[in-house]
């Protein structure tokens, strides 16, 4: 099979994408106008056009806005029950989704009901497509750690709905570091944890993620090549970096997909994933992403299905489960 069919033959696991980042402008219209919630465009052409930002941060800023239309479980089902529709298109069998609870939480809304929305959807994925997922929980960095503390509180009863928690929004000015106290907290009470690290902000954020918050993943991690040292930490530790070619282009950590690192990290051995972060606002899901990679370094097909062998070895499905999926990956010719 040619290069494209392999990508869409393949079963991936999708371990970094941000629910909220999903969310396609169509729906975001027609839940602003369900909600009777004012939103600064009169139709979805307008919230397109809103869609198309400069970086990181006045992408954060359209992120949240469009947020703010999701007030009921109902808001938070349809949403997820969008992107796993797009799962079962690009053949993503299980996903790791992060939610930001204090986006919703901060504006009224119970963490109940987001819960709530976004399991029923994880379930009837399972029920009606075949797809596993897990939930992962992120903390604002922009935000204090106080706050973090107050939100894992508000989990706690919710435990066995989470999977783990990490850490997003605004990476610059706000290192892993400053999240220390409560990240320890929540492996104390069993959570796994990632964290992102190594996008826009320095390598020696990827080294406080690893030693102060004791990750289980990088998320991003792609900066990581200016650290020699660093790039041998994690090659020995294999430790997976969850790295998004498309949003690295989006917001110009690379200025062009054929300097995009992920295959020369790929080839030295250091465990990196494909995913899709925020993909209705980056250009494309899973297997757009893929695409755009293999187009633009010219990815063998082997070096395509290492790739996707490596989502499911960084997944936190059980091993019996990686490798019931490796092994069909590995069939694949």
């Amino acid at each position: 099979m040619n290069r494209l069919e392999l990508i869409q033959a393949l079963p991936k696991a999708e371990l970094h994408v941000h629910i909220e980042g999903t969310f396609e402008p169509e729906l975001m219209f027609a839940i602003a106008q369900r909600n009777e919630i004012s939103i600064p465009y009169k139709s979805v052409e307008e919230v397109k056009q809103a869609y198309n930002f400069h970086n990181l941060q006045s992408f954060l800023d359209i992120y949240y806005a469009g947020a703010n239309v999701l007030i009921h479980e109902q808001d938070f089902y349809d949403l997820a029950w969008a992107y796993f529709e797009k799962c079962a298109d690009d053949n993503v069998v299980h996903t790791e989704m992060f939610f930001d609870p204090q986006t919703h939480t901060d504006r009224g809304i119970a963490f109940e009901t987001v819960i709530n929305g976004l399991q029923k959807a994880c379930d009837d994925a399972k029920a009606k497509l075949g797809i596993t997922s897990h939930l992962i929980m992120c903390f604002l960095r922009h935000l204090s750690e106080e706050a973090a503390f107050e939100t894992l509180e508000q989990a706690l009863p919710y435990k066995d709905r989470i999977i783990g928690v990490g850490l997003d929004s605004s990476e610059v000015g706000h290192p892993p570091s400053k999240f220390e106290c409560v990240f320890a907290k929540a492996r104390e009470a069993g959570f796994l944890v990632v964290a992102h690290a190594g996008e826009e902000g320095p390598a020696e954020y990827v080294w406080e993620a690893l030693d102060l918050l004791k990750v289980n993943r990088i998320d991003h991690g792609v900066r990581s090549e200016e650290d020699p040292e660093l790039m041998q930490r994690l090659i020995a530790e294999k430790m997976p970096l969850t790295v998004c070619p498309l949003s690295n282009l989006k917001l110009c950590v690379v200025d062009d997909m054929q300097q995009h690192n992920i295959r020369r990290l790929l080839q030295q051995g250091v465990h990196v994933t494909v995913n899709s972060d925020d993909p209705s606002y980056f250009g494309g899901y899973m297997n757009d992403n893929f695409i755009a990679i293999a187009e633009a370094l010219d990815l063998s097909n082997e070096e395509l299905k290492q790739l996707a062998i490596n989502s499911f070895e960084a997944s936190f499905i059980s091993d019996t489960e990686k490798q019931k999926w490796i092994s069909l990956i590995q069939a694949l010719v």
